[in-house]
């Protein structure tokens, strides 16, 4: 939303470092790529994927971010232990967050250009400007107007003529280092609004490229799965929060098109809220009734980070809800933290349907998809 384009996974666990420079390469089309790292700048290094290690790998400049409230000779202790931590790292520059006036701002403005007249001081945030509201799987959607003025009130101290200083030429990848598939002569529906709003952009544009023909299909606007569909793709999202329950019972059409398409025999993968819409119900929410299994609506997450698959398959997931007991004893599919190790049931199917906590890539995880395309 910010950018005006729509933003990649780029992700070191779920795709090899190779198919991580191919994915950046394709992509990076614009004047400037913006890479937003995931948590601090070394965290996920002992999984393999961190802000560090990605910004190593595509040899990106790295700008911290660094809150500086309460505080200002301290900053360079803290940047001192960032830059010595790992002596490669690609740290080019600071913005300091979080401040109360521009004199605070010099203040560590002076001490970080004394200590490290290599790192580009390139401006700073006033503390206390409106930010996006969030609920238990991430940021409310219906926040997203007020991105216009979040920008414009951000960037009003940053120094965008240095910053563009930073930017550099993508590398130019041309062999194509995933698994080579044939095309499907069949038509995929995918279930993508509102409520159904976690789609990777390349999970996209690799099912446009594998089908025939893909449609979007919006079940808020109560749209129906075409008879003529072969297969339903539903991503995850929210269903079960109380303002998006109530604009499931409303798409009425939308479910009945679904469930003829069960019936039919026809293929469907879900991932997380597509899996509980398959379900019969989370909690008192009445969903699609298609698979035989229910859910609950627990106060914290039951799973969140990086997961594997019996079959190996790498992925994501984050989420509140958890199976009955009984809807346990009919899952097949074991995620766990580990390869290899313990862990709880995470994906169920019937026939052709399938459903899964797991969000993965599918460009590079074609067995993850393939038993059901």
């Amino acid at each position: 939303m910010v950018s005006g384009t729509s933003s990649v996974n780029l992700d070191t666990f779920i795709m090899t470092k190779e198919q991580v420079k191919w994915l950046y390469s394709h992509y990076a089309n614009r004047d400037v790529s913006i890479l937003e790292g995931v948590m601090g700048f070394y965290d996920g290094e002992d999984r393999g994927c961190s802000t560090y290690s990605l910004s190593k790998l595509l040899n990106i400049p790295t700008i911290l971010i660094l809150n500086g409230a309460g505080t200002y000779i301290t900053i360079s202790a803290i940047l001192k232990g960032l830059l010595e931590y790992r002596e490669d790292n690609t740290i080019k520059a600071v913005i300091i967050n979080n401040l109360s006036s521009s004199m605070h701002y010099r203040l560590i403005k002076d001490i970080i250009e004394k200590d490290y007249p290599h790192i580009m001081v390139l401006g700073w945030i006033r503390k206390n400007l409106p930010t996006l509201s969030s609920r238990h799987l991430g940021l409310d959607l219906k926040d997203l107007d007020k991105i216009e003025t979040i920008s414009r009130e951000v960037l009003e101290n940053i120094d965008i003529d240095r910053l563009s200083l930073l930017t550099h030429n993508p590398p130019v990848v041309k062999e194509y280092p995933f698994p080579r598939v044939k095309k499907i002569d069949k038509r995929l529906a995918i279930v993508n609004d509102e409520n159904f709003s976690f789609l990777y952009y390349d999970n996209l544009s690799f099912l446009q490229e594998l089908f025939r023909d893909v449609i979007i299909i919006n079940s808020i606007q109560d749209e129906v799965i075409p008879k003529n569909c072969d297969i339903v793709y539903i991503c995850g999202g929210y269903v079960e929060t109380t303002e998006a329950y109530r604009k499931i019972k409303e798409s009425k059409k939308f479910r009945e098109s679904l469930i003829r398409h069960a019936k039919e025999k026809k293929a469907i993968y879900a991932e997380c809220a597509g899996l509980l819409y398959l379900s019969k119900r989370v909690d008192d929410k009445e969903m699609s009734g298609i698979l035989d299994i229910e859910f609950t609506l627990d106060k914290r997450f039951n799973r969140l980070g990086y997961y594997y698959s019996e079959n190996g398959t790498k992925g994501h997931a984050f989420h509140y809800t958890k199976p009955t007991k009984a809807t346990i004893k009919k899952g097949f599919d074991i995620l766990s933290k580990r390869k290899n190790q313990k862990g709880e049931v995470g994906s169920w199917r019937d026939v052709r349907v399938f459903g899964t906590y797991l969000h993965t890539m599918f460009r590079c995880n074609s067995s993850s998809y393939s038993p059901i395309f």
